[in-house]
C-alpha cells in the first residue's frame, strides 16, 4: 500500500491511529484482531483507486495508544461513529475484516444514520458461527499469549508502527478477553437499513452455511431474482473460492467483488 502520512484523531476520550489513500467517496476500512490496516495488504491501494479509504486502527491496535478501557465491539463501534463525525462525514461506507467486521456490523446497528453501505468480511452474526475449532482456539488464548505471538508476522508488524512497543501485552490482553465475549445479534440483524454485502472465503473459519443464515436474516436467498432482476434485495453475498481466513484479506479477488458494490451497483 502507499503510505500517506499517519494521522491521530480523539474520540470518547481514546486516540485513534488512522491513514487516508484515494480520494472520492469515503470508506472506513478495518482490520481484524492483532493487526493494522497494512493486513489488506494490495486492496488498500485496489480500493483507494475509486474512493478515499480511511485505513483506521482499532483500539490499542497499531498507530492507536494502547488504552485500558475494556476492549468491546460496542465501544469501538462508538469510536468508529466518532470518528466519522469528526472527519467531518455526514456518512461513510464500513468495510471490516474478522474482528474489525464485528465493530462495523454493531456500528451499522449502533449507528445506521453514518453508514452508508457496509460490507462484512469473514465476520458471523454470533459467536456461534465460526467453527468450533476457531472458537475453541480464542478460548484457549489468553495474556500468556502475547509471548508466543511474539514469533509472528503480526507482531513485527505492530513492532513497525505501534507508539510504544512495549504495550503488545495491553493489546493481546484485550483481544483475547473480547473474542471470548458470547454474542448473537441475530436480533438486530433485519432491522439493518444500508446496503450490506457479507464475503467469506470457502475455506473461512465460518462456514458458508452461517454466511447463508445471515445473508437470510437480511432478506437475501429467499427467491428466484427474476429475469429483469426485480426480486434481488440491496444486499450481496459473495464466496470467494479457494480462499482461507488467512488470506481472504490480501487476495485481490476480495477488492474485485466488493467494488462494484461499493459502487452502488
Amino acid at each position: 500500500m502507499a503510505t500517506s502520512e499517519p494521522k491521530v484523531a480523539r474520540v470518547n476520550g481514546i486516540e485513534l491511529g488512522y491513514q487516508v489513500e484515494g480520494k472520492g467517496d469515503p470508506l472506513i476500512l478495518l482490520h481484524g484482531g492483532f493487526g493494522s490496516v497494512e493486513m489488506f495488504g494490495p486492496n488498500v491501494d485496489l480500493l483507494a483507486a475509486g474512493r478515499q479509504v480511511i485505513g483506521v486502527d482499532l483500539q490499542s491496535h497499531g498507530r492507536s495508544p494502547a488504552t485500558d478501557r475494556p476492549m468491546r465491539f460496542e465501544t469501538m463501534a462508538d469510536d468508529i461513529a466518532a470518528l466519522i463525525r469528526s472527519l467531518g462525514f455526514e456518512r461513510a461506507s464500513i468495510m471490516g475484516f474478522s474482528l474489525g467486521g464485528g465493530v462495523g456490523l454493531r456500528t451499522g446497528i449502533q449507528h445506521p444514520d453514518v453508514v452508508e453501505r457496509l460490507v462484512l468480511v469473514s465476520t458471523p452474526f454470533k459467536r456461534q458461527g465460526w467453527y468450533p475449532e476457531m472458537t475453541a482456539g480464542m478460548d484457549a488464548m489468553g495474556p500468556e499469549t502475547a509471548e508466543f505471538l511474539m514469533q509472528t508476522p503480526m507482531y513485527e508488524a505492530y513492532k513497525r508502527i505501534a507508539p510504544r512497543v512495549e504495550d503488545w501485552p495491553v493489546l493481546v490482553r484485550q483481544v483475547t478477553e473480547v473474542i471470548k465475549i458470547d454474542y448473537d445479534w441475530s436480533a438486530e440483524i433485519p432491522g439493518l437499513s444500508m446496503p450490506v454485502m457479507l464475503v467469506i472465503g470457502d475455506a473461512d473459519g465460518v462456514p458458508p452455511s452461517h454466511a447463508v443464515e445471515f445473508f437470510g436474516l437480511l432478506g437475501g436467498g429467499k427467491r428466484d431474482a427474476g429475469w429483469d432482476g426485480s426480486g434481488m434485495t440491496q444486499h450481496r453475498l459473495a464466496i470467494l473460492a479457494g480462499v482461507t481466513h488467512y488470506d481472504i484479506n490480501l487476495v485481490p479477488a476480495l477488492s474485485a467483488a466488493v467494488i462494484p458494490f461499493l459502487d452502488g451497483a
